[in-house]
């Protein structure tokens, strides 16, 4: 269905590298049919695998150019992708994919420890009609508490200082299993979707029977109307998708 001028559509998936939960099988195929099945506007994605020569070797069917050609093809007008982690067959990382042209920021090194690479991938985009901008952050903490602390300390240092107060969305796998992070982030002016319409975040992982509360879409600055839990997805990583229908205020 088309969107209203002021709202946006907004989804995020941990998509796992582009293989099932037990690595038995490539999801590229079926990711890219379902993601466009919703129709997002933007789409947030973490463990975006890039690139990788030893999947187009195991794999019958794996793109043979960069992934974010394949997926943006025809249906997202722009992506942005933050490479995190590099190695001999390829590289992955965070990736948007939005259907209003990107105002394509930075990848910010946010890693919190030397065995974990992570970043903190920044655009904005101007919805038809508005003068304002909407930063959109994606992101993917790290698996360990103290880590996810110091990073968020930093990942609101870079919203402050890159938004002027501004509309904002902060979403992507924050493994943040017992939502400590909901309320320092509600001190920086931020709701998060699920949590806001339901009492607590979507439980996401794993895809197969799903305990843990890991992704997440904050906001600032709009309005959330409605928000679902793909579980339809649960073949297609080990994490389920989310979606949240946002207005511009």
């Amino acid at each position: 269905m088309p969107q209203a001028h002021n709202r946006v559509r907004v989804v995020t998936l941990n998509m796992h590298k582009g293989v099932s939960a037990l690595h038995a099988h490539s999801t590229v195929y079926r990711l890219k049919q379902e993601m466009r099945s919703h129709n997002p506007d933007l789409i947030f994605i973490q463990e975006f695998q890039q690139e990788h020569r030893g999947r187009i070797r195991r794999f019958g069917q794996w793109p043979a150019n960069e992934l974010s050609h394949f997926l943006a093809e025809g249906f997202w007008h722009d992506w942005h992708y933050g490479k995190n982690v590099e190695y001999r067959q390829g590289h992955h990382g965070n990736a948007i994919f939005s259907k209003h042209p990107l105002h394509k920021g930075f990848n910010y090194d946010i890693s919190a420890y030397r065995f974990e690479r992570r970043g903190l991938l920044h655009s904005s985009i101007q919805l038809p009609g508005s003068d304002l901008l909407i930063h959109c952050f994606c992101v993917h903490l790290a698996l360990f508490e103290r880590g996810r602390e110091r990073q968020l300390v930093e990942i609101i240092s870079y919203i402050n200082s890159l938004t002027q107060d501004g509309p904002a969305i902060v979403a992507g796998d924050f493994n943040d299993w017992r939502n400590r992070l909901s309320a320092p982030m509600r001190d920086a002016g931020f709701l998060e979707a699920f949590e806001s319409l339901t009492g607590a975040p979507a439980k996401t992982f794993p895809s197969i029977k799903p305990l843990l509360p890991m992704d997440r879409i904050y906001v600032r600055g709009l309005r959330i109307h409605s928000v679902d839990l793909l579980e339809e997805w649960f073949r297609l990583s080990d994490h389920l998708g989310i979606a949240a229908e946002l207005e511009l205020l």
